[in-house]
């Protein structure tokens, strides 16, 4: 979506959307995954869990960062990541919303 079209959407759809696209690839998934497993903030194990290479981790991480879907913290020479639960919550509020829509019109489509 070009840069223009995001002012007629509000700021909560531009969110999910951002969002959206950044869970939108399998290694960010695989990623979300991890930190979900380990409980703990991750600063250097997430190379060795992936199949990639570390730049390419790093830009997975620079891109769930910047869509707010995980936290960075600067530790020493190391960042540590964790996941941000106010995001998170944000997504599962609207699949909620959806799920909910969704068995309580139960209409036959298509």
């Amino acid at each position: 979506m070009g840069a223009s079209k995001t002012e007629h959407f509000s700021d909560k759809q531009n969110q999910i959307a951002a969002m959206a696209k950044a869970i939108g690839h399998p290694a960010r998934v695989a990623i979300i995954e991890y930190l979900l497993s380990v409980d703990t903030c991750i600063c250097g194990d997430i190379v060795n869990v992936l199949p990639l290479a570390q730049p390419t981790v790093s830009q997975h991480l620079k891109e769930l960062k910047n869509a707010g879907i995980i936290k960075g913290s600067i530790e020493g020479t190391a960042i540590c990541y964790c996941l941000n639960p106010d995001a998170l919550s944000v997504l599962e509020a609207f699949f909620a919303h959806i799920t909910i829509n969704i068995n309580t019109k139960k209409t036959n489509c298509c």
